[in-house]
């Protein structure tokens, strides 16, 4: 609990039995009323170990993708009556150690959104972000930046926290199963008008380590374009997309 609100950590997992353990162990658990985890029809002992460490599993029974094990995950939290929910990849790449600040800066109400930046402070390079994937990052956050009308250090951190209203009100179901729907769902919510604070977080590049090959980077980089694009077209009422559905603001 923080401030009687209710607190889960989901997991949107696959292949991430050799990573588990090491992540689960550094969550704080006095602070946290529920871990969850979804395991996207993983070939390895992941939902085993996670059932084995206490964590509630939820298993896809065919591989859906990164958006769609998102959607579970968050459907799964509000359920079980989470007022603030942080996503924390399985992986080890974002520190646990961290949850506390995140979780403070959502239910103190001072944010409706928290993102675990790995630009801010230390930086990614030092982490072992690849060069391609640094210069990238930079650029899309660049081009999003200037056509969402916001200024965030980066987009695409896969560590963040949302209260309980941004998730009941964002139509999460209207976005993609694979990797862009986390910068649709962070477009979304600025749509909406919420708040978006970030924490400095570093992270961990290392085999292990979960990270999608070039090919998958270039898709997910085109989706990103389309999805700012897609934004402020919609915003100068140009375009009507069901992901920001409703009249421009």
């Amino acid at each position: 609990m923080f401030e009687d609100k209710r607190v889960a950590v989901v997991m949107p997992a696959y292949e991430a039995e050799k990573t588990l353990g090491m992540t689960y162990q550094e969550i704080p658990m006095d602070l946290v009323d529920d871990v969850i985890l979804v395991d996207d029809a993983s070939t390895d002992a992941t939902s085993a170990m996670a059932k084995s460490l206490g964590i509630t599993v939820y298993t896809h029974p065919t591989n859906q993708g990164y958006g769609a094990n998102q959607k579970t995950c968050y459907r799964a939290a509000l359920e079980r009556d989470a007022d603030v929910v942080v996503m924390l990849h399985p992986d080890y790449q974002y520190s646990p150690r961290l949850l506390p600040a995140m979780v403070a800066m959502v239910g103190s109400g001072h944010f409706d959104v928290v993102l675990g930046s790995r630009i801010l402070g230390r930086g990614a390079l030092e982490g072992g972000m690849p060069l391609y994937k640094y210069i990238s990052n930079r650029f899309l956050t660049y081009f999003e930046n200037l056509l969402v009308g916001v200024k965030l250090s980066e987009y695409h951190t896969g560590y963040r926290a949302f209260s309980r209203e941004v998730l009941e009100s964002l139509p999460l179901d209207e976005n993609s199963d694979d990797f862009v729907f986390d910068n649709q769902m962070l477009v979304q919510a600025i749509g909406q008008g919420y708040s978006i604070g970030e924490i400095s977080c570093p992270t961990l590049y290392f085999p292990e380590a979960s990270s999608i090959n070039f090919r998958r980077s270039c898709i997910y980089g085109f989706g990103v374009l389309w999805t700012a694009i897609s934004y402020r077209l919609h915003q100068w009422g140009l375009l009507r997309s069901k992901l920001f559905g409703g009249k421009p603001t």
